[in-house]
């Protein structure tokens, strides 16, 4: 097995990369009671490590300039209309965020993690085992479809569900994440102390992509936002 510090090149390399390529949907993971509670020594989620989190002033400044309009229509919809995960240099994308969310993360020859422990910020738990993490988009696929995306192409949709430059993947507990399902911050919350970075991220990801907000939409966010530190 190799170490976390081994594959750092690995890692820096894909996150580093401006274009994707091949795709393979991953199976779906089952649900595990394996979580620990947050300790002590956990992350405040008051700001995360994200790629790409605007800061407060900046998200206020890109939330005023979004869209606000009614949720379009699901016709046509499907997760496979959204390639992921791509791979790059023998990682997936899935694999390149558990192996940048976790700490003390052991891979073995096919860049799967087998070791590691992950924080898990929607619901402040502690997870040791990656097949009780999933990999979130901040902003779901079907929210992405009607708020803009289905007017996308092919590939403007890969680059949205495989983005690592921008804060829209992280790795989580599976329970939370399908708690979420494609429930906008209006619908669905995480754990209080991580609601600023959670609305910075959503913001980001959906100026970034030029995607529209609801009314409500808008208008939790801004409230989220007011969370943060000054």
């Amino acid at each position: 097995m190799q170490r976390h510090q081994l594959v750092g090149g690995l890692l820096a390399a894909v996150v580093g990369a401006t274009a994707l390529t091949g795709c393979g949907l991953e199976e779906e993971l089952g649900l595990d009671d394996g979580a620990t509670p947050q300790s002590p020594s956990a992350p405040s989620g008051t700001v995360g490590d994200l790629p790409g989190l605007p800061t407060p002033a900046e998200a206020t400044e890109q939330l005023s300039a979004l869209k606000v309009a009614p949720p379009g229509s699901m016709a046509g919809y499907s997760r496979e209309e959204f390639p992921h995960w791509a791979s790059q240099d023998g990682c997936s994308v899935r694999q390149t965020v558990l192996l940048r969310d976790g700490e003390n993360v052991e891979v073995n020859d096919d860049c799967q993690p087998v070791a590691g422990e992950w924080y898990s910020a929607f619901d402040g738990v502690t997870l040791t085992d990656a097949s009780d993490i999933d990999i979130d988009h901040i902003v779901p696929l079907a929210n992405a479809w009607r708020s803009g995306a289905d007017s996308w192409d092919r590939e403007r949709r890969r680059e949205f569900a495989n983005d690592l430059e921008n804060p829209q993947l992280i790795a989580v507990s599976a329970r939370s994440n399908r708690e979420k399902g494609d429930q906008s911050p209006d619908q669905w919350e995480p754990v209080e102390e991580y609601w600023c970075t959670y609305a910075l991220a959503w913001t980001g990801v959906k100026h970034a992509y030029g995607l529209s907000v609801t009314e409500d939409e808008h208008e939790r966010l801004g409230e989220m936002i007011g969370t943060c530190a000054s």
